[in-house]
């Protein structure tokens, strides 16, 4: 059995790969049982043979009863440690509240140091606590805005920062003549927001945004190719292939195309690569092939 108790849960760069593969196959993700601890269903969860409904709460004071079967993050790690026959170990956590304390406890003299704070109550009298919070004899008169670093000392040694750098490279997949045009992907509307796991599921939001993935072109571009608004083409890179909806945009140059990131279909063409030092993963560009929907 997997049990695996985050949001989410496969990670990029395998992600696009994976869900493409589930949704082509129907398989699942873990070879035996797969159980994910998620707040909102999504295409990663549902990967899964069973999914663990969570409350959003966990460590943090709740402000209403959960729907549903739902339950909080420290409602669910007692239960599992209770069936498990090692309940004892959670002994001490008696509340989420008890959980914050013992974390609060484990980051002293550490940057993220917050043990100038009690409890729940102070964090509810003083309208919110700012990190870092240590512990000092009048913790009323700290400032509740301040800014990390501008004493312009940092945690190393040399109490300097470090700065990560990575020369510039080449594209890790560049236009050719098999594949022309690069696409860019990026936020579509105000009323979308990323793989839209929430904002996917509000029917007042829904009105506010097209219901089906489009492709934003240069107006020369589109014409060269026969297109015009609402015509319906196909997307096609080394990866997979999507079919969207052509939407005239001046504002994309010639030779790329703008498709918004919260369509699933995307994740069928972007590329896998990622940065050295973030990991974070090359989804902005790659490239694609263009052809009018026979």
């Amino acid at each position: 059995m997997r049990w695996v108790p985050t949001f989410s849960p496969i990670p990029p760069p395998s992600s696009a790969a994976t869900i493409s593969r589930i949704r082509r196959t129907g398989k699942k993700v873990a070879a035996g049982l797969g159980i994910p601890l998620d707040v909102i269903p999504t295409d990663t969860s549902l990967a899964y043979d069973q999914i663990l409904a969570a409350a959003e709460a966990g460590t943090i004071k709740a402000v209403r009863k959960a729907s549903g079967q739902a339950l909080s993050d420290f409602r669910i790690f007692r239960l599992i440690a209770n069936a498990w026959g090692c309940g004892g170990m959670f002994a001490k956590l008696t509340s989420p509240e008890a959980v914050f304390q013992l974390i609060r406890d484990l980051t002293r003299d550490r940057p993220c140091d917050i043990t100038g704070i009690s409890d729940y109550a102070m964090i509810d009298e003083l309208g919110g606590i700012q990190w870092p919070f240590p512990a000092v004899e009048t913790p009323h008169l700290v400032p509740q805005e301040r800014r990390l670093f501008e004493d312009g000392i940092y945690y190393h040694p040399s109490n300097e920062a470090k700065i990560h750098f990575s020369p510039v490279t080449e594209l890790p997949e560049p236009a050719d003549v098999a594949y022309p045009i690069l696409p860019l992907t990026g936020r579509g509307t105000s009323s979308q927001w990323h793989t839209q796991t929430r904002t996917g599921k509000s029917d007042i939001l829904k009105k506010l945004y097209p219901a089906g993935i489009y492709v934003e072109i240069h107006p020369e571009d589109a014409a060269e190719r026969g297109l015009a608004n609402g015509s319906r083409v196909i997307v096609r890179s080394r990866r997979g292939e999507l079919e969207a909806e052509v939407y005239q945009a001046p504002t994309v140059q010639h030779g790329q195309i703008f498709i918004p990131m919260h369509y699933p279909e995307l994740n069928a063409l972007t590329h896998s690569s990622f940065a050295p030092h973030s990991r974070q993963p090359n989804y902005k560009v790659c490239a694609v092939a263009l052809s009018k929907k026979p």
